[in-house]
């Protein structure tokens, strides 16, 4: 079998609600949307920034990247990346999501998604996290942390914000204790033919109730293969969380 062809695509809108015009905030000197397109080049040659600002358009092409206009009316970045996909007209055969608030994403993180696409029967791919437990009881609780469960074949059985699994007969103080947890990365890989499907489904009522579109797909029967990252990485979704990249970029 042949490999498969990648694409990376960058979603990046300006409107914010905790942090408006965030891909153009700056780090170290340097917009924020610059650095994830300069660590997804390392690894894939077919890159662009999926916007719906002319603002962001601009910055990206100021610095020699790619970036095309979309609509605002999207709901979620897989959207974003379906209609990026076919204005580029592009033809290959999966499509990585790369989200435009992580800086740090890490080269083996994209390899390790490309990788699961070595199998021909795999549609959609993610990246979990072993949960570190010195991190303690009140990080895993955060709701904002995604948590996930496998099956032995390494696809995603559940997606959660609350802890999952429940260890039963345990006091929550020893959970970490009595099982392993896995927190998702929210990077994703899609077959083309499998984001056209995904994004003409109907939100489905486990992803309304958690606010996760991925368990739109797990509910209408797609399998999602994860692999497994120990690589640290800084979300920005605040600028509090700007101030703590920064401290990282010096330390």
């Amino acid at each position: 079998m042949d490999k498969p062809s990648f694409i990376g695509l960058i979603p990046a809108r300006y409107s914010s609600t905790r942090f408006p015009g965030k891909p153009l905030a700056k780090i170290g000197g340097i917009p924020m949307i610059q650095r994830v397109y300069e660590r997804v080049a390392q690894v894939l040659d077919d890159i662009a920034v999926a916007t719906d600002d002319i603002r962001i358009l601009n910055a990206v092409e100021a610095f020699g990247g790619r970036a095309v206009m979309t609509s605002d009316k999207h709901r979620s970045g897989t959207d974003r990346c379906r209609e990026a996909y076919e204005k580029i007209g592009s033809n290959a055969d999966v499509v990585i999501n790369i989200q435009g608030d992580e800086p740090f994403i890490a080269k083996r993180q994209i390899e390790s998604l490309k990788e699961c696409f070595n199998s021909a029967d795999v549609q959609l791919a993610s990246l979990a996290r072993p949960f570190d437990p010195s991190l303690g009881f009140e990080a895993l609780f955060d709701p904002n942390k995604v948590k996930v469960v496998l099956d032995n074949d390494m696809n995603a059985i559940y997606f959660s914000r609350s802890i999952i699994p429940y260890v039963r007969g345990a006091e929550w103080k020893l959970w970490l204790e009595n099982a392993q947890f896995h927190t998702h990365v929210g990077l994703y890989g899609y077959r083309a033919s499998t984001l056209k499907a995904i994004t003409e489904l109907p939100q489905s009522s486990l992803e309304l109730a958690e606010s996760l579109e991925q368990l739109r797909w797990l509910q209408a029967g797609y399998k999602i293969k994860m692999a497994l990252t120990d690589e640290p990485t800084i979300g920005i979704d605040t600028p509090a969380d700007l101030e703590a990249a920064e401290k990282y970029l010096c330390s």
